[in-house]
């Protein structure tokens, strides 16, 4: 099953703001506490099993990637279903002898926007920031449950304190981008009380 790269270009703007960029808001809807992955493992075929599991979780029989944001590749849009393997993953991502670097998603997108045609869910990944962000987790335990199994993967909190103080050259994080960032992916006020680390 595939869309055509307008259909997935819709879906992607309708789950997430394709304008803005970290620490901003992203998510257009889902608010649950978001789990952060590492960019650079987001496309590798190790992600597949992570991303393929949580379109499932929703009923969605197909994952649709849009790049946002590129250097040399036109903003390409595909859609991979449920039922590939990590290497039908990596070969519309990876980079391989018979394309030019520029032309690899994996190592060329600067943003990308994973989503499902339920909407329900959205991995947002930045190069700039090296993390990628998920959300559309149906409830704590189905969020924990992913984080174990598909780890390694932290909470916003856990960002902050050892992947991001990279970013700024293990400076300080300003902190005004320390505080937007944990408004807008720590966990929802009534929730404060669990993280996942």
């Amino acid at each position: 099953m595939t869309s055509t790269p307008d259909a997935v270009r819709a879906r992607a703007a309708a789950v997430f703001d394709l304008d803005a960029r970290l620490p901003e808001r992203v998510f257009r809807e889902l608010a649950d506490e978001a789990v952060f992955c590492e960019f650079d493992l987001l496309l590798t075929p190790d992600a597949w099993p992570a991303l393929s599991a949580l379109a499932r979780l929703h009923g969605d029989r197909q994952v649709d990637l849009l790049v946002v944001e590129a250097d040399g590749v036109a903003g390409p849009a595909l859609s991979l279903s449920v039922e590939a393997t990590p290497d039908d993953y990596w070969t519309e991502v990876g980079f391989d002898s018979g394309r030019e670097p520029l032309e690899s998603v994996t190592i060329a997108a600067r943003t990308v926007a994973l989503t499902g045609p339920s909407g329900s869910w959205g991995c947002w990944g930045e190069r700039d920031s090296e993390v990628a962000v998920v959300r559309g987790f149906p409830d704590e335990t189905a969020r924990h449950d992913w984080h174990v199994r598909y780890g390694p993967c932290v909470d916003a909190a856990g960002a902050l304190a050892s992947w991001l103080p990279q970013v700024f050259g293990n400076r300080c994080i300003p902190g005004a981008y320390a505080a937007e960032m944990a408004a807008n992916y720590g966990a929802p006020r009534r929730n404060r009380g669990s993280s996942v680390q």
